[in-house]
């Protein structure tokens, strides 16, 4: 009896760590940003576009407009249980050239320094909605002109 007994505690102590094992957190990692020991050898207003691409590399994000400015961004998530993932962790560099393709300006931003962006979404409204097939239809006819219709 004892011995069984002893069986049926090792079995809930095997359980009761694989439950708690499977509780734990999880993290991942996406991006890349450059050490600073990489940013310091960039000298502002002398090192061009080709100087970063050969230093550091060129970012996988950059600006819209032409050859826009470099922004390299790293983040860290953590995923616990079944809940919702939640950026810990986020860092932006910034590098702006001039337009002769020097550095401008090196900056560094982390998630502290971000803002919440409201996603909003303009829709124009259409005058069809309220209007059925045959009302959208009969309207048509007066807004055509015989003159349109046959000249050449």
């Amino acid at each position: 009896m004892k011995a069984l007994s002893m069986r049926v505690l090792r079995i809930l102590a095997v359980c009761g760590l694989t439950v708690l094992a499977a509780c734990a957190s999880t993290y991942r990692n996406h991006g890349y940003v450059p050490p600073e020991s990489e940013l310091e050898n960039l000298v502002v207003g002398t090192d061009t576009r080709a100087t970063v691409d050969d230093l550091i590399g060129p970012p996988s994000v950059s600006g819209m407009v032409g050859d826009g400015d470099y922004y390299y961004v790293r983040s860290r998530k953590r995923t616990y249980m079944m809940l919702r993932p939640k950026v810990i962790e986020r860092e932006v560099v910034a590098i702006s050239f001039n337009a002769d393709d020097t550095i401008a300006n090196i900056e560094r931003f982390g998630l502290e320094d971000g803002k919440i962006v409201p996603i909003t979404s303009r829709v124009t409204d259409s005058s069809v909605v309220k209007n059925g097939f045959l009302r959208q239809l009969l309207s048509n006819i007066g807004a055509i002109s015989p003159v349109d219709a046959f000249d050449n």
